[in-house]
Formats: structure tokens, C-alpha cells, sequence
């Protein structure tokens, strides 16, 4: 069973930098892909950004290539989202999920994902 806990939400400033963190726990650990999903008010689920089992390949949506970046520290079960150059449309509920079985090209597609943390709140002003 996968536990995924996020934690480094909060409000910045426009340009400003925030770092996520998802703590993974469970007997699959850091052998999954993983994946940032975020959800404002109102609209769809959008993933933001996805990392592989090993860490090699990494995906991010357009909206973000450049300013965030995914990684694992597989030392500390844990998976981060650099974030910089933050902006308002950047505001949204960040999600941490994960999946041992990802189909090729569909790595930030929400519906491929099993299981999720509770969330960490992100608001940019």
C-alpha cells in the first residue's frame, strides 16, 4: 500500500520560488513513476510534471518547462518540485501521485495514476 504525504505549500509572491516535497512510503517506495498533478478552482485536474522510477526521464507540461523541475532523492523516499518564476495561474492544489505501470507518452495524464497524497496548497500573488 503507497502513502504519499506533500508538504511545502503556501503563498509567494509573483517570481517568486517554492519547493514541494512528497514523502513515499509503502512497499513499492521510489520503484513507481511519479507525477505533480494540480487542480485550481474550477478547472480540470492538469499534470505538471512526472519523473520516472529511476529518475532519468522527466516530463513537465509546457506551461512550466523552464521555470520548475521534477526530482527523487530515493535516499529519503522522496519526490520535489522545484519551482521558480512562480506565477498566478500557478495557483492550485498540488497533488503527488504515483503508479507502478505508466503507459508510454501519457506520464502526466492524472487518470493514469493510482494513488495520491492529500494535497499541499499553492497560491501565487
Amino acid at each position: 500500500h503507497v502513502q504519499l504525504v506533500e508538504s511545502g505549500g503556501g503563498s509567494v509572491q509573483v517570481g517568486g520560488s517554492l519547493r514541494l516535497s512528497c514523502a513515499v512510503s509503502g512497499y513499492t517506495n521510489m520503484r513507481n513513476c511519479m507525477a505533480w498533478v494540480r487542480q485550481a478552482p474550477g478547472k480540470e485536474r492538469e499534470g505538471v510534471a512526472a519523473i520516472d522510477a529511476g529518475g532519468t526521464y522527466t516530463y513537465y507540461t509546457d506551461s512550466v518547462k523552464g521555470r520548475f523541475a521534477i526530482s527523487l532523492d530515493s535516499a529519503k523516499n522522496t519526490m520535489n518540485l522545484q519551482m521558480y518564476s512562480l506565477k498566478p495561474e500557478d495557483t492550485a492544489m498540488y497533488y503527488c501521485a504515483s503508479d507502478s505501470v505508466i503507459l508510454s507518452g501519457r506520464e502526466l495524464e492524472a487518470s493514469q495514476y493510482t494513488y495520491w497524497g492529500q494535497g499541499t496548497q499553492v497560491t501565487v500573488s
